[in-house]
Formats: C-alpha cells, structure tokens, sequence
C-alpha cells in the first residue's frame, strides 16, 4: 500500500499565515475546506487526483494551522487569501477551484472575483450564497428545518463560552449529525479536528465565518443583481441522503452560471469527501478533464 506524502508549507499574505498542504503533479486545482474541519478533510480525496493534479489544499484563515486574525472573515476577504496563495506566492495564472461547506461560499466568491484566472469552479453541499436575498441564501433544503447552528454561531460570545473545554463533544455531535451512515468519521479523525479547534482562537474564528454570513449574502446579492454570470464550467454536488442539500447546489449554480452541470451523490449526507471519496473523485476527474 502507497501511503501519499502530503508536503505541509507556510505562506504570508498581507496579514495571515496560511498553512497549506499539497500533492500530485499537473492542473493546480485548490481545496477549500468547510467548518469544522481543515485540509484534513480532503486527505482521501487527493490521493486519488494526485496522477493528474497538482492538489493545494489551504487552512482558511483562523482555522488549522493557519494564523488567526482579529477580523476578515467575510468571503471576500477570504478567497482574497487564496487569490494571493495561488496567484502571487504559487505563481498560478489560472487554476481550478473546489469547495465545500464554508469554503463553497470562499470558492464561489473566489470565481466571481477573478472569473479569468478560476478555469472550473465545483461547490459541494452547499448552494450559492445570496442568490436568493431571503434568509441565509436558500442553504436549508425544502422539507427539513433550518440548521439551527448557523443562526447559534452568529450570536457574540456565547458560543465560544459554551464550547470552551468542550470542543470535542460539540464538533462529535456535527460529524455524527451530518453524515448518512455509521464509521464515517474514526477517533484519529475527531481527534485531528479537535486538536485544530481546541487551539487559542480557532473557535472563535470558526463562528466568525458564520457571523459574516450576512455581508456574504448582501456581497454575492449586489454582485448577481447587475447580471452577472460565472463563465466558468461549474459543478455542483450535494448530498443525496438525508443531511444533504441534494439537487440545491447545482440549481443555485444553474442560476447564476453560464455553464452547470450535477446533481446528488446518492446515500451521502454533508460530508461528500469523507463520505463518498471514491464517488467524488471520479467525479472531479471527470469534470476537469
């Protein structure tokens, strides 16, 4: 058995140290991850590109191992963090881009800010934020009730006070919530993401993402009022099980870009590249080419 040789990197942009992890050789394709996890959630996937792909996988500002900062956690100036890793410190003109949960609404936000250098664009589980002005963008599924941490993690302080000490009873609750089947997610996995958000601020940083949930939503609404349209070829997967969003993601994607192509993965729940890593894989190799 080959066991991948993730190389682990640091890189400053303008305020924040991100840390990175990459793998594989040819079309850069970066992996943005979602709350709460970090690169990791991505270590099934980039064995099974890495023949093809040169894999960039980045802590989002705040999370992993990556710096936190006082603010910046609205999605512009997060996928401006990615812009400045994968253009300016990597020296990538055009590159291709996956994201999922949190790092979906980065991914699309890193799209639409620089449409000519982003050549594919894939959004998993989670819709485009804002192209509906209603509620939270149109992220809860018909039929199932709103997910009620996104409206929790807004709220200031108490989040933070009630998970201080704590942080592996909550963040277990979300990977055993969120998936469609049993054994998803072993001890060494929760054990990983516990370790990256038990650190000073990682928290804090990661209901932080969803406090600019608003400003997102008014940032990508202004932006697709004008008419804009991604020119990209675009993917978007959702979870066919219970816990996922299902056909969402790519009818949002069918909205507002030129080109969309998807669906469900079938008896998947939120989180497709833990879940159905061989499923994913194939998909994303498929699309880009």
């Amino acid at each position: 058995m080959n066991i991948p040789t993730f190389q682990h990197h640091y890189a400053t942009v303008k305020e924040v140290r991100l840390h990175y992890v990459t793998l594989g050789q040819g079309k850069p394709v970066v992996l943005l991850h979602g709350w709460p996890q970090t690169w990791y959630e991505w270590r099934l996937i980039m064995p099974l590109l890495a023949d093809k792909c040169r894999l960039i996988a980045p802590d989002l500002r705040g999370l992993g191992d990556s710096s936190r900062t006082a603010g910046g956690y609205d999605k512009k100036t997060v996928a401006a963090d990615i812009w400045q890793l994968m253009h300016e410190h990597l020296k990538y003109d055009t590159f291709a881009v996956v994201g999922h949960d949190v790092g979906s609404v980065v991914a699309f936000r890193l799209a639409a800010d620089h449409a000519e250098a982003v050549s594919h664009l894939v959004l998993l589980d989670v819709p485009v934020v804002g192209e509906q002005k209603e509620g939270l963008g149109g992220v809860t599924p018909p039929g199932q009730l709103p997910r009620w941490h996104h409206l929790f993690h807004q709220v200031i302080d108490l989040p933070e006070a009630l998970t201080f000490g704590r942080e592996r009873i909550y963040l277990e609750w979300f990977f055993n919530w969120g998936t469609d089947q049993a054994g998803v997610f072993s001890d060494t996995d929760i054990s990983e993401y516990v370790r990256a958000y038990s650190q000073a601020g990682a928290m804090r940083a990661g209901f932080n993402m969803y406090r600019t949930l608003p400003q997102d939503i008014a940032d990508n609404y202004a932006l697709l009022s004008t008419g804009f349209k991604l020119p990209m070829p675009t993917l978007g997967l959702g979870g066919g099980g219970s816990r996922g969003r299902g056909e969402m993601v790519v009818e949002s994607l069918r909205r507002v870009a030129v080109k969309a192509e998807g669906g469900s993965v079938p008896d998947c729940g939120h989180f497709i590249p833990e879940e159905k890593p061989q499923e994913l894989a194939e998909r994303l190799r498929a699309f880009l080419g």
